[in-house]
């Protein structure tokens, strides 16, 4: 008989994986509604197997990372006990990131990539100047010149 755990299924998914006396058979209802047992060779059957559990793994990402209800105050207030942040300091938080994509977006574009360099990609100032061909000094005044705009930028927003 098998031995895999019973799987969550996803509704169009048509078919189940089934293992007997070393045999591997794939079940499915054909259009009649009559249940089709079909022998298949292992190599088949483990094909079958793999796209069941990448199906699963989906669905799992989707439950886990989706929002799936509608938003109500009540729904946020639920959201707001278990996130530690209060509504102020979500939207708060929500502003800063905001005016941080603006402030940045606002740059030259060689400040913006290297300034995304250093801090995002976390590289060195010397691994930025290899690979722009200039000197480590010009990327460092670039970087710091970038931050320093940035701050101007946000204190007038």
């Amino acid at each position: 008989m098998d031995k895999r755990p019973k799987r969550r299924k996803d509704k169009y998914n048509p078919y189940t994986l089934h293992t007997e006396k070393g045999k591997y058979y794939i079940v499915f209802l054909d259009v009649n509604n009559h249940i089709q047992k079909v022998e298949v060779s292992k190599k088949i059957f483990d094909s079958f197997n793999k796209f069941e559990l990448e199906d699963i793994s989906q669905m799992n990402e989707y439950d886990r990372h989706l929002e799936h209800s509608e938003v109500y105050e009540h729904t946020l207030h639920k959201k707001k006990d278990s996130s530690g942040w209060s509504l102020e300091e979500y939207f708060e938080n929500v502003q800063v990131t905001e005016n941080l994509h603006i402030a940045i977006n606002k740059l030259p574009e060689v400040q913006k990539r290297r300034l995304k360099k250093y801090y995002f990609e976390e590289k060195t100032f010397e691994e930025i100047a290899l690979e722009e061909g200039c000197t480590y000094q010009s990327i460092q005044r670039s970087v710091y010149r970038a931050a320093a705009k940035i701050k101007n930028i946000l204190k007038n927003l």
